[in-house]
């Protein structure tokens, strides 16, 4: 399983942002898929899902400002970022967890800053 995420950069505290997760050898829709963040100095966080049927799932800093989706027709799976705030600032990194097994596969992150 092949995870590149992309549409990582700077930002400045209240804008928008929209970072991206092309899956190569699986069906994204088939499989429940997530965004983790991982800022400096600090462990890897969770910040959202989405299952295969398609319930979401935020991590309580980002609710309301963060929506996680899936585009069938590219295979991908997108997170869009509004209102950002500095303490958004870190690698993203897409996730892939197999049916039954839950098994998880992980692509690189995506730098995102945010200025204030």
């Amino acid at each position: 399983v092949q995870l590149q995420a992309s549409g990582g950069g700077s930002v400045q505290a209240g804008g928008a942002l929209r970072l991206s997760c092309a899956a190569s050898t699986i069906i994204v829709s088939e499989y429940s898929m997530g965004w983790y963040r991982q800022a400096p100095g600090n462990g890897r966080e969770f910040v959202a899902r989405i299952g295969a049927g398609g319930a979401t799932d935020y991590a309580d800093s980002v609710k309301g400002r963060f929506t996680i989706s899936r585009d069938p027709a590219k295979n991908t799976v997108d997170l869009q970022l509004n209102n950002v705030k500095p303490a958004d600032t870190a690698d993203y990194y897409c996730t892939a967890r197999r049916p039954f097994t839950g098994q998880d596969f992980w692509g690189q992150g995506t730098l995102v800053t945010v200025s204030s």
